[in-house]
């Protein structure tokens, strides 16, 4: 697929195709949230309701997660990042949104950014929480991953998909003192399809964004949390040198999934940024 060419499928519902939901204002300044790798819209519904009372909020599902339709699910579609980003920027358009600002988490932060670098006319401003645009260490970058280590991870998930979300799921929450939230993103992890889960995180774990970055041109906050063994803060810091004019906030809480483990602290820093 030819990342520069984006040419919409008028045959296909959109909205059905990513369980698009639309709550809050009708006239306030849209707000899309795009959830991480093995999650669903679900994950944010601690912050998105904030947001309802002075924005139109808009939440949705990468297909292959959540109630999306399966079968849409085109492995030569999403064989990059850029798949996703085409969806992203096909609902702004079905929507008919204009300066929305986009939350991406995880994986979806690196599509949200890809999206506005291909057309920013609907995008606004850019909030990436946990952003990676490299997980593999290289030669003057640090990513947090050996090869070895990613090749290893994936190796585990093409064995035992069950067995590696049980596994590696608590590890992305930690707030081990709080056991409820690992076992949500365990199963939240477990309703994956193995098969797009396994296609998904091959796509997640070796792209190699970080060239994106520079090509930023729209106000980006850049959300850092403590303890992230996903996204570390020498990761977030390079996201944030890498962008121009990007802001940086690093907030208490710890792992990877801010929206569930402290989600008073992301709607603080969400709203610090469009004041």
């Amino acid at each position: 697929m030819n990342p520069s060419a984006r040419v919409a499928d008028a045959s296909v519902d959109v909205r059905a195709r990513n369980n698009v939901v639309v709550s809050g204002a009708r006239d306030g300044r849209p707000i899309v949230f795009a959830h991480g790798y093995g999650c669903s819209q679900v994950m944010w519904r601690l912050v998105a309701p904030s947001f309802e009372v002075d924005h139109r909020v808009v939440l949705f599902d990468n297909v292959g997660a959540g109630e999306s339709d399966r079968s849409a699910y085109a492995p030569g579609k999403y064989d990059s990042l850029h798949g996703y980003a085409d969806d992203l920027l096909e609902i702004l358009e079905a929507l008919d949104l204009r300066d929305a600002l986009v939350v991406g988490h995880s994986v979806s932060a690196m599509v949200a950014v890809l999206a506005a670098n291909r057309d920013a006319s609907r995008i606004g401003g850019l909030v990436l929480v946990g952003p990676s645009p490299r997980y593999v260490d290289t030669d003057g970058y640090t990513g947090g991953f050996s090869q070895e280590a990613i090749d290893g991870l994936l190796d585990r998930l093409d064995a035992n998909h069950l067995g590696w979300s049980r596994d590696l799921a608590p590890a992305i929450m930690a707030n081990a003192d709080r056991p409820e939230l690992g076992q949500e993103l365990t199963a939240s992890f477990c309703r994956l399809d193995p098969e797009i889960a396994r296609h998904f995180a091959r796509v997640t774990f070796l792209s190699d964004n970080r060239r994106d970055l520079a090509e930023v041109t729209i106000p980006t906050l850049v959300i850092q949390t403590r303890d992230d063994v996903i996204a570390p803060t020498v990761v977030g810091r390079f996201v944030h040198e890498a962008i121009p004019g990007s802001r940086f906030v690093e907030i208490p809480v710890a792992g990877h999934v801010p929206h569930l483990a402290g989600p008073e602290h992301v709607i603080a820093a969400i709203r610090a940024f469009e004041g």
